[in-house]
């Protein structure tokens, strides 16, 4: 079990490395994005599942062949297809010639974001976009779903709880430190999700901040408590408003005459549009990723 938690560790540390790789060579919103979700909340996810993994593993009855062989065949499609891809860091490469040098050049005449990673997965992949929030929303139900069966077995899982919990019980300084840093979290998450126009973040980016504070909260307060402090209903209902928030601004689009998510024609001015526009889809995301 130490090594198992010193591999958590060095795994997180690997991550802020990084973070900082990425820093020096002027990515700061992939930097930022490596520092929350590599080594925040990966690291947390980790630990919590360590915490919660018995010592004994139960023997398997049956050989899984339909699961090998699909795994065979979706690695086999996934060679194939790269097989006519550019080499990696090709300066001949497509996105090279014509794509990226658009973005630089044009995203503040057009879109009027300082952020130009903001610009492109925000209004120029807006669609993209969409899909990875549906995504992720998907993910979330079924979390959620298996969350609902796993209450239902009764007592093994109280049982789970109440040990939890005193063991929480013994983590007094970091209980302490923890209920002073979450407010201060939670105040950079919302920077985070309403700056990531005119500097690094975002909605993934904010969004991750935030449920990495409630994970936080959970690993040391114990789950039966988290559970009264984040009520699952209120969970759904945000997740589900974030999606709907995000497809609602691409229907106003079409309603106005525009395509989807064509911010152009939510204000008289196209700039103020996509402003607009960008403000409203971040936080949907924001919404979508932090419940």
């Amino acid at each position: 079990m130490t090594n198992l938690y010193a591999t958590v560790m060095l795994s997180g540390i690997y991550g802020l490395l990084s973070a900082s790789f990425f820093v020096t060579m002027d990515a700061v919103d992939v930097a930022f994005t490596e520092a929350s979700v590599g080594a925040g909340i990966s690291t947390l996810l980790m630990l919590t599942t360590i915490a919660r993994t018995g010592h004994h593993q139960k023997n398997s009855r049956g050989t899984p062949i339909l699961a090998l062989v699909l795994v065979l065949v979706t690695g086999t499609l996934l060679i194939f297809g790269v097989q006519d891809m550019p080499y990696f860091g090709s300066l001949e490469a497509p996105a090279n010639l014509h794509v990226a040098p658009r973005y630089i050049n044009d995203s503040m005449q057009e879109v009027g974001v300082p952020n130009v990673v903001t610009a492109v997965l925000a209004s120029y992949r807006g669609y993209d976009t969409f899909g990875e929030v549906v995504v992720i929303f998907t993910a979330g139900c079924g979390v959620l779903a298996l969350l609902k069966v796993e209450r239902r077995r009764g007592n093994d899982i109280a049982e789970i709880e109440l040990a939890n919990d005193s063991m929480h019980e013994l983590h007094l300084v970091l209980r302490i430190v923890t209920k002073m840093l979450i407010p201060f979290i939670l105040l950079f998450a919302l920077y985070v999700q309403f700056h990531g126009d005119f500097g690094p973040g975002g909605g993934f980016q904010a969004g991750v901040i935030f449920a990495a504070a409630i994970i936080l909260y959970t690993m040391l307060f114990g789950l039966r408590l988290a559970r009264k402090v984040i009520i699952q209903p209120v969970v759904e209902f945000f997740a589900a408003v974030g999606v709907l928030i995000y497809g609602s601004v691409g229907v106003v689009s079409l309603l106005n005459g525009g395509n989807f998510l064509d911010y152009n024609v939510l204000a008289p001015d196209p700039i103020a549009g996509q402003h607009l526009g960008i403000l409203l889809i971040e936080l949907g995301v924001g919404c979508t990723v932090r419940w």
